[in-house]
């Protein structure tokens, strides 16, 4: 597969049988093939992605002693900024070239896992910066869940199988500055090869080259998305919960021509997590003679605490 196909989540929510099974068979068949898809018809509208993009600009133009006041320790990155080449892929010893910042989930102080999330942290320079930050958020959230439920049908599940998992989840909303380049980076690129922790991604600001994408054939191809779409990109808890049958692609941000190294790269991907509790052992359906069970029993939680400890966020 050379190009990232795409899918409009409008014939999902169409109330069309047809329409809804069409987007169900395109979405299973791109995830099972290449593990990406261009997304249209989110729950995103311009004016509140152009206030989003206005706000991150603005947090990653302070001076860089105010963006270090809300580097908090201790939490392993989950909430507030992360600085430039903090983390580096897994098995890679360079950082990468890059800076940002983490929104973490909303949850009623009554819920069970209200102790278990850190507090979003409030940047006081900027008003509108955790506002903005939270409506896109929980409407990432809410196009996430309803892309599960259509992997749900897919896999053969009840098509709300999800929902129970991913409302209250983990997820993450991580705006990225990739600054302009001022020397030859030493083995570095702006985000090295590697395959997403989390269920699916959604990925704003795909618009022009730099992210690539690893099909099959172990060729490189970029993933361009229109103005108005998403990508959106299984994840390793979702590839292995299903033995691999829904497949996680290996993706990469590569620095651009030597010209362009001048230029900011901003990207906004919604990392979307399940609570801890959840199990990721091997559904049953996907385990048969061809395909025999690959993977180890292991609950979400756990998960992420090793994938984190690989990525260099906590420390052992």
């Amino acid at each position: 597969m050379q190009n990232i196909p795409s899918v409009d989540l409008r014939d999902f929510l169409s109330g069309n049988p047809e329409r809804k099974q069409k987007f169900v068979n395109e979405i299973g068949k791109a995830f099972e093939e290449i593990g990406f898809v261009a997304l249209k018809g989110h729950f995103l509208d311009d004016k509140l992605v152009g206030e989003l993009y206005g706000e991150i600009r603005n947090f990653f133009s302070l001076p860089l002693e105010t963006k270090y006041g809300y580097e908090i320790p201790g939490i392993g990155g989950q909430r507030g900024y992360v600085s430039f080449g903090k983390e580096h892929a897994k098995g890679k010893k360079e950082g990468d070239l890059k800076e940002f910042w983490h929104f973490g989930q909303y949850v009623d102080k009554d819920s069970k896992y209200a102790k278990e999330y850190p507090d979003n942290v409030e940047v006081a320079e900027l008003p509108r910066f955790n506002i903005v930050g939270k409506e896109a958020y929980q409407m990432l959230e809410k196009t996430g869940i309803t892309v599960l439920q259509a992997l749900a049908l897919h896999l053969g599940l009840d098509e709300f199988y999800f929902d129970r998992y991913g409302y209250e989840g983990n997820s993450i909303l991580r705006p990225i500055h990739y600054p302009p380049i001022t020397s030859e980076p030493e083995n570095a690129i702006r985000a090295a090869a590697h395959g997403d922790i989390n269920l699916i991604t959604l990925l704003m600001g795909a618009q022009g080259r730099g992210l690539q994408v690893q099909n099959h054939d172990g060729e490189w191809i970029d993933a361009i998305a229109e103005p108005d779409e998403l990508v959106i990109n299984v994840g390793d808890m979702l590839s292995r919960h299903t033995n691999n049958r829904l497949k996680s692609t290996i993706h990469q941000v590569v620095n651009p021509p030597r010209e362009l190294w001048g230029t900011s790269r901003y990207s906004i991907p919604f990392f979307m997590h399940p609570v801890s509790d959840m199990r990721l052992d091997v559904l049953e359906n996907c385990i048969d003679a061809e395909n025999p069970k690959l993977y180890d029993d292991i609950s979400a939680g756990e998960f992420l605490y090793e994938r984190l400890v690989d990525l260099g966020l906590i420390k052992k």
